[in-house]
């Protein structure tokens, strides 16, 4: 009787594989032919579950953006809301493996997305995604006189910006690190704008 074969499954276990492949070779070396050799399997067996090696492309990106999405949610509420940011915030930066991982493939994908509609698209939807998440933690966090929009802002490129660091230099910025400066922003971010220096603006 032949093996049943859940198709779900399967796609993701090729997603691994390409996310595997770009980890290991580069984004460049994630073939149709390369993944399904990673994956142990033929090239026909591959076109059963993607079309085109677009498809398998999108797909892996898709299921970056799913399983961050899926930790948020899984997280227990908590009345302290501060640390209820951190932990949000925790699931996007590189702390462990498989985050390093979801880190390296997002950010490979980032280029190729400049000349790949679907992936563009993906990427836009991330981008749109991880602002609207830090909207939602500044509003409950900033202190009086704050300007939401400015401090959205600050959040998201603060968060990018520790991931690509921790992609070039995880040497220096090392999970603890990381959280260091997390947790002092978002402490930061409950002061008044009464309380923060005044710099006089780019000329």
């Amino acid at each position: 009787m032949p093996k049943v074969v859940d198709p779900q499954l399967r796609r993701r276990e090729l997603a691994e594989a390409v996310w595997r492949v770009i980890q290991r070779d580069g984004l460049e070396h994630a073939s149709v032919r390369n993944v399904a050799r990673e994956a142990g399997l033929s090239m026909g067996s591959l076109r059963h579950y993607f079309v085109s090696q677009s498809d398998l492309m999108a797909f892996a990106l898709r299921m970056v953006v799913d399983r961050i999405e899926q930790r948020i949610e899984a997280l227990p509420q908590d009345d302290d809301v501060l640390r209820y940011a951190a932990s949000v915030l925790a699931e996007l930066l590189p702390l462990d493996d498989q985050r390093r991982a979801e880190n390296e493939v997002w950010l490979a994908f980032t280029a190729r997305a400049m000349t790949d509609p679907e992936l563009r698209a993906l990427r836009d939807e991330g981008y749109n995604a991880l602002r609207a998440g830090c909207r939602g933690l500044v509003a409950g966090l900033v202190g009086p006189g704050r300007d939401v929009d400015q401090e959205t802002a600050r959040l998201h490129a603060l968060v990018d910006g520790l991931a690509v660091h921790a992609a070039m230099r995880p040497d220096m910025d090392t999970p603890e690190a990381m959280h260091a400066v997390i947790v002092g922003h978002l402490a930061e971010l409950r002061t008044s704008q009464a309380e923060r220096p005044t710099i006089e603006p780019w000329r």
